[in-house]
């Protein structure tokens, strides 16, 4: 079950309410991670956790496609390549549920109709506030822009850095990786696809 498996109940100041039993379970993690939930500087901060984690984890609670809903099929003849590229986001990947931080480009060639450019952020932030690994999230979002814009080529890069190699295990700071997906013309078209990566700087 996704993040949104419930309704959320806000208190009269407005703050969302973290159930007791998530609050427990960051306290158990307090815990266990060898410091004292009770001590002052940590009474407050299970519920900071689940908000925090509550606010991550948004992407559960719509279908990123809405983004794509709006469509404008008057667009002068044109059919050229859109690009929208250094888009930041963040994420948490599912394995270690450490952040996943980076930039993305996003690219389609359109068949007879755009979206305003700043959906393609929303669609990347929708699947990006989710628990994932960069290779999925980069198959995500071309897959959705493919499918609701029905284009006739879809290019996604993502480059990333991850907590899970930097923070930890081989600690390995400023290691970024690199995912693309490449659909219809981009994929097919040796032209295409050398023209985006080359727009997208790779």
């Amino acid at each position: 079950m996704g993040c949104s498996g419930h309704d959320h109940e806000h208190d009269e100041n407005g703050k969302l309410i973290v159930p007791e039993e998530v609050q427990e379970a960051i306290r158990t993690l307090i815990r266990w991670s060898g410091d004292d939930p009770a001590r002052e500087g940590l009474i407050d901060t299970p519920a900071r956790v689940g908000r925090a984690w509550r606010e991550y984890c948004q992407g559960y609670e719509s279908d990123p496609a809405v983004h794509l809903g709006r469509q404008f099929e008057e667009v002068g003849g044109y059919d050229e390549l859109v690009l929208l590229k250094d888009i930041p986001f963040q994420s948490h990947c599912e394995h270690h549920m450490a952040p996943i931080t980076g930039k993305a480009a996003i690219a389609y060639m359109p068949r007879d109709r755009v979206v305003g450019i700043s959906k393609l952020a929303r669609v990347l932030h929708g699947f990006a506030e989710r628990l994932q690994i960069q290779e999925r999230l980069t198959a995500e979002v071309a897959q959705c822009i493919w499918e609701n814009l029905n284009p006739h080529g879809v290019a996604v890069v993502i480059e990333a850095q991850h907590g899970c190699m930097t923070g930890r295990g081989v600690r390995t700071p400023g290691v970024g990786m690199i995912t693309s997906r490449l659909m219809g013309c981009f994929l097919d078209d040796h032209r295409s696809r050398k023209e985006v990566l080359s727009l997208m700087g790779y």
